[in-house]
């Protein structure tokens, strides 16, 4: 299919039906999730999470990171509302397992579960990583409809986590006036500062600089829209390379982009994203590089009798559609992630009847890694490391067929196969 038709990527997708319907935060990514992960074993195993009550129950949200170092260890939190009959009770299980040796081992995992029953019905379930003294901490942040944030923090003597007040850690968070459906926080590199976004049901969004060390909300702004806000998203704008010590931010509200810095400009001047606001509502957003061009594109999910699929870029401070693909259901939820442990990353794409998985086919993956550099020449370097240190011959067999297919599609040489069939280092 032809997702990327700028470029002509040709790629293909797989559909995973779902026995029941997700939602908006029901899609989850452990980020050490690899071959060869943070406990050193390749390959992947499915994780069965089992929530300690057996009534009927629907999952809310779901949420998972690998524990700052130097703690080791994958904690998965979920939020559930379980019906008994008489009532239906919000719940939060969190799992993590604190066996020396058993942190990354996902039996033990599923086993280890800290249940805490709430008091508010719960929305999105986000991780976010603080500075306490001199230590990094991962903390599980989670919404409400009280209208609250709820910071959860590991207690390091009782090896569980608890509810901490969230003004200690996050200010910024206080004096909500709605509910919050979205929140995103994104730590600025060298500057002991973050910025954090969130957006309301009543449609107001909020963003804020803190001095992380200190606690301080330097700045903050805010904008009131004209709807619920469904996603809010801190972003790196390609321009921000010239300064890498401070910077620039953007930011995606659902619709609406300022196209400038938000550290400078604040939220003046917001876009409207190209056909955007041609259907009932956009659910998900993501902003990554899919194409390999070393620049971010935007890809927003629609909701509709008909989902759609938008990539925007941002080639020259203004916005332009790439390409659209229609699925035929709602988005829901995306994520841009290695899922088959080649290297390169697959979308998956939730929607209300499934799960989709865009990958590319193995003639995109070659010509991607080939690349081509400022002369218009091709080169094997990004597609060397990619290659076992065995040579060509430990290939799988699609990989060989991509690699002649696209040599042959770029006109070069079969003589530039030959480093590929000789043992070569990995250094």
């Amino acid at each position: 299919m032809a997702v990327g038709a700028r470029r002509g990527a040709r790629c293909w997708r797989t559909v995973s039906p779902a026995a029941s319907q997700s939602n908006v935060y029901g899609l989850a990514r452990w980020p050490g999730a690899r071959a060869g992960g943070p406990d050193g074993e390749g390959g992947r195993r499915r994780l069965k999470l089992r929530p300690v009550a057996r009534e009927a129950k629907t999952i809310v949200s779901i949420d998972s990171f690998s524990k700052s170092p130097p703690k080791r260890g994958l904690v998965v939190g979920i939020t559930f509302i379980k019906d008994s009959g008489d009532k239906a009770s919000p719940f939060l299980n969190i799992y993590c397992d604190y066996e020396p040796g058993s942190e990354y081992n996902l039996d033990s995992i599923a086993q280890s579960c800290l249940n805490l029953e709430l008091q508010f019905t719960p929305f999105q379930l986000y991780h976010a990583e603080v500075h306490v003294g001199d230590q990094p901490e991962t903390v599980f942040l989670l919404s409400g409809n009280d209208p609250c944030i709820h910071l959860y923090k590991e207690n390091k003597g009782l090896h569980q986590f608890e509810e901490q007040p969230v003004q200690n850690l996050f200010p910024e968070l206080q004096e909500l006036p709605s509910n919050v459906l979205w929140l995103d926080v994104c730590n600025i590199p060298g500057s002991g500062r973050r910025l954090t976004a969130f957006g309301c049901q009543s449609g107001y969004v909020r963003v804020a600089q803190v001095e992380q060390a200190s606690r301080e909300v330097l700045q903050s702004w805010s904008i009131q829209q004209d709807g619920p806000i469904s996603k809010v998203l801190v972003f790196r704008l390609p321009s921000s390379e010239s300064d890498p010590e401070i910077p620039a931010l953007c930011l995606v509200t659902s619709l609406t982009v300022p196209p400038r810095d938000v550290l400078t400009h604040g939220l003046a001047d917001q876009l409207t994203l190209p056909a955007s606001d041609q259907h009932d509502s956009v659910l998900c957003a993501l902003v990554t590089d899919v194409d390999f061009d070393g620049a971010p594109e935007i890809l927003l999910g629609t909701y509709g009798q008909v989902g759609e699929l938008l990539c925007s870029s941002l080639p020259a401070g203004e916005f332009h559609l790439l390409w659209k693909r229609s699925f035929p259901s709602p988005l829901l939820s995306m994520e841009y992630t290695d899922l088959t442990c080649d290297g390169l990353c697959e979308l998956a794409v939730v929607c209300l009847k499934g799960l989709h998985v865009l990958q590319v086919t193995a003639e995109e993956k070659i010509l991607r890694a080939l690349g081509q550099s400022s002369g218009g020449r091709p080169g094997l370097s990004g597609w060397l490391k990619r290659v076992p240190a065995g040579g060509l011959s430990e290939l799988a067999p699609e990989m060989k067929r991509g690699l002649s297919i696209a040599i042959t599609s770029l006109g070069l040489s079969r003589s530039l196969l030959l480093p590929l069939l000789l043992p070569h280092s990995t250094a």
